[in-house]
């Protein structure tokens, strides 16, 4: 059954980049939203209900059991699953200590690192510097400098290492599937990690008041932005896509201001702007030859 809305549908080119944008609210709204239950279920049981009925939602969409692969595509579906599985694990666990912002910076420098690989012009080390400027003073790698907290900021770099994986990997996996691979994927991040979610989570996430506010989460963080991510990126360019996608950490720490009281630092601030910048421009002077990578996902959110 049709949608209606093809790739082809003549729009105002303003309209993509405005559901571009309600994408990014939505999936921080939907962290903002995850965060706030930390108290009562845990992040590890957060994880376990987001991946769960985010799968759901996914499976029902895209009908993954239909989906038939190569021998050779098995191997990088299984890391896949694996990665996406963990980048959220780690990312909500990171969530328990850091801001939201400082979080989604953190976890950017995965697929900007991937970016930025192999580069070799004087423009690409303009980047490379920014986005170390940027974790210098997000990280706390110096007395005064910033208030994070060290453990969960590795925790968000790690969960950035696992969406380069990821990135990496569904470029394999998904060449022929596109799109519908990552039902298939979050099936197999389920499989390990509501498990392990719910083995360390608190009592609360047994209590059924809980599931109306879980499938929000999943719907805010993996189901509405996924759908309307795949309307934008068919309607944009590569370079906008991904330059737009740039200003995620500045929404998610707005987010977290505005919903959960997260109040950054100036130097926070400007740290955030380091990545942003970095991010963008890595986007911008992208060579053509090269293979887009930005956020090709956002179910980490």
């Amino acid at each position: 059954m049709s949608s209606g809305f093809s790739p082809s549908t003549k729009l105002h080119p303003l309209i993509p980049v405005c559901v571009l944008l309600v994408s990014m609210i939505s999936i921080q709204g939907g962290a903002s939203l995850a965060k706030s239950l930390f108290p009562q279920v845990g992040a590890p049981g957060i994880t376990a209900l987001r991946l769960g009925l985010g799968t759901l939602i996914l499976c029902l969409i895209f009908k993954p059991w239909r989906l038939r692969f190569r021998p050779e595509q098995r191997l990088p579906l299984l890391v896949y699953g694996l990665a996406l599985g963990a980048m959220n694990y780690l990312f909500y666990l990171a969530l328990r200590t850091v801001p939201l912002g400082v979080a989604v910076a953190l976890e950017f420098t995965g697929p900007l690192t991937l970016a930025l690989l192999g580069s070799r012009r004087p423009v690409d080390f303009i980047w490379v510097a920014l986005a170390v400027l940027g974790l210098w003073f997000l990280l706390p790698l110096g007395e005064g400098f910033s208030s994070v907290d060290i453990k969960g900021a590795l925790l968000a770099v790690s969960a950035g290492a696992c969406w380069a994986v990821y990135i990496l990997s569904g470029q394999r996996a998904g060449a022929e599937h596109g799109p519908a691979t990552v039902a298939l994927g979050s099936i197999i991040a389920s499989l390990v990690f509501v498990p392990l979610g719910l083995s360390f989570a608190q009592s609360g996430i047994w209590n059924l008041s809980i599931i109306p506010v879980a499938v929000a989460i999943a719907v805010l963080s993996s189901a509405l932005p996924y759908s309307l991510e795949m309307i934008a990126l068919t309607r944009l360019p590569a370079r906008t896509f991904g330059t737009l996608m740039s200003l995620e950490p500045a929404l998610a720490a707005i987010s977290g201001m505005l919903f959960l009281g997260e109040m950054l630092t100036l130097t926070q601030w400007l740290a955030l702007l380091a990545i942003i910048l970095a991010s963008a421009g890595a986007t911008l002077t992208m060579r053509p030859k090269q293979t887009h990578l930005a956020p090709l996902d956002e179910t980490s959110k």
